[in-house]
């Protein structure tokens, strides 16, 4: 069972709190405000009050034992680098910590961040790929530019092979899955024949996707 440390209850300290639970990892919290931790209780999570601005705080929870630390600070930046820098310090094995614009992003990396993770920007960039194209269906993030998505075969391509279309080479994405209702079947193979019936999702640059959803 793998365990995680979450500094800072807000919104997003808590959905991953949450998140993390239904995996049943070992999880502890860590706030300033003690009502900020009591709803998260009842899932079995260890939590603390405290200020981990101060180091000694942060010793108090034996931090190198944790597979991660997540530092999920809402308003304060100052204190999201300040925390992420101690984090390092007392050999935290990977270090997660939320921003909301590059150039935190850029600072956290510099201070002891291994990961920088953009909820609201993330969201927001699924959202707006979904919302301007009638053939893409979903997304999730992969790296920068790059994402899984479920696209709607297009009118050519059926009744075709993925070797007869060319796929890789002609819309330079990679099939990593054919949907078929809720029922999801990896890699297809070269001779697989595209259906209206399914889905594809691929795994590409945004505008390789774009791309090929609107052929």
């Amino acid at each position: 069972m793998k365990s995680f440390l979450i500094i800072g209850m807000g919104s997003f300290g808590h959905h991953l709190c949450r998140s993390l639970a239904k995996n049943e990892c070992e999880i502890m919290v860590v706030d300033t405000d003690s009502a900020a931790v009591e709803d998260v209780l009842p899932l079995g999570v260890s939590a603390r009050i405290g200020d981990c601005t101060n180091m000694e705080v942060l010793r108090s929870f034996s931090i190198d034992l944790f597979d991660a630390c997540f530092v999920c600070m809402g308003t304060n930046f100052k204190n999201s680098l300040q925390i992420a820098s101690f984090l390092k310090e007392l050999g935290a094995k990977k270090v997660y910590a939320k921003a909301d614009e590059d150039i935190q992003a850029k600072f956290l990396k510099r201070n002891g961040a291994d990961e920088v993770i953009y909820p609201e920007k993330n969201v927001a960039e699924q959202i707006a790929i979904e919302a301007c194209s009638d053939n893409i269906f979903d997304c999730i993030p992969f790296v920068e530019d790059y994402y899984i998505a479920e696209i709607q075969p297009v009118q050519r391509w059926l009744g075709r092979t993925v070797v007869d279309v060319n796929f890789r080479v002609r819309y330079n994405l990679n099939i990593v899955a054919i949907k078929r209702g809720e029922e999801v079947f990896p890699v297809p193979g070269a001779q697989y024949v595209f259906s209206a019936e399914e889905h594809l999702m691929v795994l590409g640059h945004i505008d390789d996707i774009r791309h090929a959803s609107q052929l």
